[in-house]
């Protein structure tokens, strides 16, 4: 215990350090959709702290039996996919309120949570069940995944996770589809084994988008920083999840440290300690923000969506000529019939499901280039 507080005392240290660090500047910290003024230390603290953090892995059962047994070097963007799904689930069954106190016993909701990302083949969002679905988005398994593909993975396994029942929505030409979403939220919520009445699906909206060629276009610094005012996550293709920023610096999750495998008997409590950052978080200039990113944002509820659809409409839409997507109610004539998602009919995990190459959707070599 002695030495768990001494860690503990150690990350608290590192977070301060990080906070002095900060620019002197008059800028609040947006944390998450979460405004705090660098006064407010301590709770500032506790939010960044209290995010999952996945990072490479060695040590675990080798993928699809025979494959490799860690996925340092190749894995960063779906450790990126397993964050951004992490925190929707946080958000989905904690709230946004809820802070992470190893010193405090944690709901069982959280334990089941990091259930779900455990490095096991039967973990419905582990990296062996993400990489052999990626096999059906044309990804071998240990190669590198752009954000667009993350994106896809994680909307075809959520299908198959009745516990949490999420809607994933991928937009598409950097166009969101109001009645897209509706459609896709109550069709999954057909595919429950209860055949209740319509509900709405707790939503995960992901947005991919391409704000540039080699670097970010400086005229897309405005409008992603007022939009990072209500994200919940953004990855970008250099392998890093952006979960907060202050003036013009973003401050990332790096999961591109390699950690012992965490083995956890099924339903059981789980040894957390390594999926909390303990170390300072990383900065970076917005300028050098890769330009292939996508955006995540979460709905727990259709009240919640209504809301973002106000906001996006309201202070991201309406302010600026140059905006980084559309926000549409009908789904766009010339674009193929949207078919909403389903789970198969087969007994299996997911993973095992691919579908044929000719009948998967945009990868993220498709995006559309936004023009000045």
């Amino acid at each position: 215990m002695e030495a768990v507080l001494a860690k503990y005392e150690n990350q608290i240290n590192l977070f301060s350090e990080f906070l002095e660090d900060l620019p002197d500047v008059d800028e609040p910290v947006w944390i998450l959709g979460a405004c705090y003024d660098l006064k407010e230390k301590s709770e500032l603290l506790s939010d960044v702290r209290s995010r999952l953090w996945f990072t490479y892995r060695k040590k675990f059962s080798p993928i699809g039996g025979t494959g490799p047994s860690s996925d340092a070097g190749w894995g960063c963007m779906l450790r990126c996919g397993q964050m951004i799904l992490a925190q929707a689930l946080v958000c989905r069954h904690l709230g946004r309120d809820w802070r992470w106190d190893p010193e405090k016993r944690q709901p069982k909701e959280y334990h089941r949570i990091l259930h779900c990302f455990l490095d096991k083949k039967d973990s419905c969002y582990s990296i062996h069940q993400m990489a052999q679905m990626g096999v059906g988005e044309g990804k071998s398994v240990g190669e590198w995944y752009g954000p667009n593909t993350v994106a896809q993975v994680l909307k075809k396994l959520a299908l198959f996770d009745d516990w949490n029942t999420m809607a994933v929505y991928v937009s598409m030409d950097n166009t969101v589809v109001i009645e897209d979403i509706s459609n896709c939220s109550e069709a999954q919520g057909r595919t429950l084994q209860s055949q209740r009445p319509l509900d709405w699906r707790p939503l995960l909206l992901v947005i991919p988008l391409r704000m540039g060629i080699n670097s970010i276009n400086p005229v897309y610094i405005q409008a992603f920083k007022e939009s990072a005012q209500c994200f919940i996550l953004e990855m970008c293709s250099q392998g890093i999840l952006i979960f907060a920023f202050s003036d013009d610096e973003l401050i990332y999750l790096d999961p591109h440290t390699t950690q012992q495998a965490v083995d956890t008997e099924s339903g059981s409590a789980v040894d957390d300690q390594s999926y909390h950052c303990q170390r300072t978080p990383h900065r970076m200039k917005i300028t050098s923000l890769d330009p292939s990113v996508a955006l995540g944002f979460f709905c727990k509820s259709e009240e919640d969506f209504d809301s973002w659809c106000d906001l996006v409409q309201q202070e991201l839409l309406k302010k600026r000529n140059l905006r980084m997507f559309e926000l549409v109610e009908k789904h766009p004539s010339h674009w193929p019939p949207f078919v909403p998602p389903t789970k198969p009919e087969v007994q299996t995990t997911g993973a095992e499901f691919i579908e044929s190459p000719d009948k998967l959707f945009e990868s993220e070599e498709e995006f559309e280039i936004l023009n000045v």
